[in-house]
C-alpha cells in the first residue's frame, strides 16, 4: 500500500478515513502471503463494510449449467415491483479475489435502486483456474441468462469484473440476445501502461501499478498473449457492434484511462459510449459510498446508468 506523498491534500479526509480502515485490514506482509490467506483477509474486510439489505431486497443461491459448465449464482428480486431488465454483475477482486458475499450489498442496493433483478456470478478465480477460465464463466453466465429470461440484459462490473464484462460485451455483440447495454465500473481493460493515468497515479492509494502487474501475472495461463481481447478487452481490432456503454472511473486510479479509450474506440467503431472520471477519488470506492458523500454520489450515477440503459435510453 502506498504512503500518502501527494495524495494528502488531494482527497477528502473522509476518503482518507476510509483507504485507511481498508488498510488497517492488511498486514505489511500481505503481498507476499499465499492467496488463501490473501481471500481470508479480504473477505474479512468485505463483512466488516457489508450493508444491511434494503427493503423488499431477496436473494436466492443456486447453481447454473447444463452438464458442461457449473456457475454458483446469486440472484436478487425486488418484491412488489416488476422488473424491466436484468442486470449480470461481475465482481471485483483482481480475479483472485471475492465472490458472491464480497459483493453481495452492492448487489442489492443495485437491485433497489433500478428495480431490475440483478444475476451475481460467482466465476472461477486465480491461480487455481487461470485465464479464460473467468470469461468462460462469465460469458456462459451471460448466455444462461439470455436463454431463460425474457428481459433486457445490461452487463455490469467492478474492476477485474469490469473486464469481464467489456470481454463478454465483444463476445456476445452478435448473439440473438446480445447486451442492451454496459456499464463498467474503474475496469482494467488492458490499456497502455506507458501514458495516462498508469503514470500520473502509478503509487495511487488502494490500487498501485505494481498490483497491477501482480494481479494480471496470477490471471495468465502460461502461454497467455497480451493481445488476447477476452484478456485485455482494449487489444480487441474490432470496437463496432458492442452495446450502448456507461464507464465510471476514479480520477486517482492508474486504470482510469482505460475507460477514456475504451470510449474512444467505440465512438470511433460509430458505437455509443460515455466516460465519466469521479474526481478526486480512489480504485474501490463503492466500499465507501455510506461514509463519502462523493462517493455516494458516483454510486447514484452508476445505479441511474444502468437503470437508463435498462430501459433502452440513451441521454449521454
Amino acid at each position: 500500500m502506498s504512503k500518502r506523498g501527494k495524495y494528502e491534500d488531494r482527497l477528502d479526509p473522509a476518503l482518507w478515513a476510509y483507504i485507511d480502515s481498508v488498510n488497517a485490514w492488511y498486514p505489511p506482509e500481505v503481498a507476499g502471503l499465499p492467496i488463501g490467506r490473501q481471500r481470508d483477509v479480504y473477505d474479512r474486510m468485505c463483512r466488516a463494510f457489508h450493508q444491511a439489505y434494503p427493503p423488499k431486497v431477496t436473494a436466492v443461491d443456486h447453481v447454473i449449467g447444463d452438464g458442461s459448465f457449473a456457475v454458483p449464482v446469486r440472484r436478487y428480486q425486488l418484491h412488489g415491483k416488476a422488473a424491466r431488465a436484468s442486470v449480470v454483475y461481475y465482481h471485483g477482486g483482481g480475479f483472485i479475489l471475492g465472490g458472491l458475499d464480497s459483493h453481495d450489498d452492492i448487489c442489492a442496493e443495485l437491485c433497489a435502486g433500478t428495480g431490475f433483478e440483478v444475476l451475481s456470478v460467482d466465476y472461477r478465480l486465480a491461480p487455481e483456474h487461470p485465464h479464460p477460465a473467468a470469461f468462460d464463466d462469465a460469458l456462459a453466465a451471460f448466455t444462461w441468462a439470455a436463454g431463460t429470461t425474457s428481459l433486457p440484459i445490461v452487463l455490469c462490473g467492478e474492476s477485474g469484473g469490469g473486464n469481464l464484462a467489456a470481454a463478454v460485451a465483444q463476445a456476445a455483440r452478435r448473439h440473438v440476445r446480445a447486451p442492451v447495454g454496459q456499464v463498467l465500473i474503474y475496469p482494467g481493460l488492458g490499456g497502455d501502461e506507458s501514458k495516462g493515468s498508469y503514470v500520473e497515479h502509478a503509487e495511487a492509494p488502494l490500487l498501485s501499478l505494481s498490483d497491477i502487474a501482480f494481479y494480471r501475472d496470477v490471471r495468465s495461463g502460461k502461454r497467455q498473449s497480451p493481445a488476447d481481447p477476452t484478456f485485455s478487452p482494449l487489444r480487441d481490432t474490432d470496437f463496432s457492434g458492442l452495446p450502448p456503454t456507461v464507464i465510471i472511473t476514479a480520477e486517482c486510479d492508474p486504470l482510469s484511462s482505460d475507460g477514456e479509450t475504451y470510449r474512444d474506440r467505440i465512438v470511433a467503431a460509430g458505437g455509443k459510449a460515455w466516460w465519466h472520471e469521479e474526481p478526486h477519488l480512489v480504485h474501490s470506492f463503492l466500499r465507501a459510498r455510506t461514509t463519502v458523500p462523493a462517493t455516494a454520489e458516483a454510486f447514484a450515477r452508476i445505479i441511474d446508468a444502468v437503470a437508463t440503459l435498462g430501459r433502452g435510453e440513451w441521454p449521454y
